[in-house]
């Protein structure tokens, strides 16, 4: 059953174009935000969107980080439909037909070795008007609703549980002086400490994740899950790291440097140097803390 809130935004006939094929898994989608110019301050994009004045509009700009654009079917777009005004007040969304002629994705390395990054340039793409969510010129709030269900999915309450998981198996296997170094009281207390992190994270997601049954759209408390669970997510990374010493310079193919099962904590450690920064960085998170939580001008 589709909930109340992923329907909170959209046509009925979008809802029946749309969502079956998302909860299938059919249909691939990548997030069309951030630009070259315009990432914390998203508002600032350029990618533009013109009314060609026979039912279409004809977008032309560039996204970046479109996290696995190279896969995906389709992707929702920021685009400018209004400079006149207030930039928040001009911007619309729009869904786009990635294989439409004028898309054009290119893949880019991260750190962590994967190609889970890319650019994507819009030239000249038609894009009916029944694709646009929302009002014309409204995507800002549309934007904005969607950013409070991605900070809250950022948290990762269950990434990090399966990385924890992990951790205490490397700490088990791995020995010092002939004793597992989860018997070091000091390598305990570490990871202790970070379940009780963990925990804490856990029950704070459990409200939203209640709030959302009743109806209630993730506010500005998806912030601070945002800020705590991306910690988190390196926190665990970085301790498993310490913990396996010289195996952690292994990579992904490095035969019999390591056991299998450990050759994805360097290359995901990389990859999680960008979690603080992505849906919006954790310095922007603790601003809007204190303006809308905390009430601080």
């Amino acid at each position: 059953m589709v909930g109340p809130l992923i329907m909170q935004f959209g046509t009925e006939a979008q809802k029946r174009r749309f969502l079956p094929r998302i909860l299938s898994g059919d249909e691939v989608w990548c997030q069309g935000y951030s630009e070259p110019n315009a990432g914390s301050d998203l508002a600032s994009l350029r990618s533009s969107a013109v009314d060609d004045g026979r039912g279409s509009f004809v977008v032309n700009g560039q996204k970046t980080w479109t996290t696995y654009g190279q896969y995906a079917d389709w992707i929702f777009c920021l685009v400018r439909t209004d400079a006149s005004g207030k930039k928040q007040q001009g911007i619309s969304f729009l869904l786009v037909d990635m294989k439409t002629p004028g898309v054009t994705v290119k893949p880019m390395l991260t750190i962590g070795g994967t190609p889970a990054f890319c650019e994507t340039f819009f030239e000249d793409v038609v894009v009916p008007k029944e694709n646009l969510v929302g009002p014309l010129h409204g995507g800002w709030t549309v934007a904005k609703a969607l950013l409070g269900h991605e900070r809250t999915m950022i948290g990762g309450v269950g990434a990090s549980l399966r990385a924890l998981r992990r951790l205490k198996r490397i700490a088990r296997e791995t020995t010092r002086a002939g004793a597992p170094l989860l018997d070091d009281p000091m390598v305990a207390a570490k990871i202790a400490r970070l379940e009780v992190r963990l925990r804490s994270l856990e029950m704070a997601n459990y409200r939203t994740l209640a709030a959302a049954a009743l109806g209630h759209a993730p506010g500005p408390e998806s912030s601070i899950l945002k800020i705590r669970g991306s910690e988190i997510q390196q926190d665990c990374f970085e301790l498993a790291m310490e913990i396996m010493g010289h195996d952690a310079l292994s990579w992904h193919d490095t035969a019999g440097a390591v056991p299998a099962l450990e050759t994805w904590v360097p290359s995901t450690y990389c990859y999680n140097r960008a979690t603080t920064i992505y849906g919006g960085s954790n310095e922007i998170q603790k601003n809007i803390i204190a303006k809308l939580i905390l009430g601080l001008s």
